[in-house]
């Protein structure tokens, strides 16, 4: 089959598709965990970061390799995690230091 000019299968064609994966998982991931905490009262900053330690336990099971794609995909989900908790924590530490 082929995909030239597809944008499958050929990074010449769109050399930058990296970047624009890892941004698509990236903003995927985030939105999905803020629509999650302001939607489950039951989801708390502990759960996102004992998911986050499987992500990484993930990561570093890559012993059979996932390939470029898998480990973007990774990199960006595990990156939004980071950045979900690191945000959620910041916040919380305002909002102690703005009560009188």
């Amino acid at each position: 089959m082929d995909m030239k000019g597809t944008g499958i299968g050929d990074s010449s064609e769109n050399p930058d598709w990296r970047e624009a994966k890892y941004s698509e998982v990236f903003e995927g991931t985030l939105r999905l965990l803020v629509l999650r905490r302001a939607r489950d009262a039951e989801f708390g900053i502990g759960d996102a970061e004992r998911i986050l330690g499987h992500l990484y336990v993930s990561d570093g099971n890559d012993w059979i390799g996932r390939g470029e794609l898998g480990d973007i995909v990774m990199s960006a989900t595990v990156a939004a995690y980071e950045y979900f908790v690191s945000e959620w924590k910041r916040e919380s530490r305002s909002a102690i230091e703005e009560k009188p």
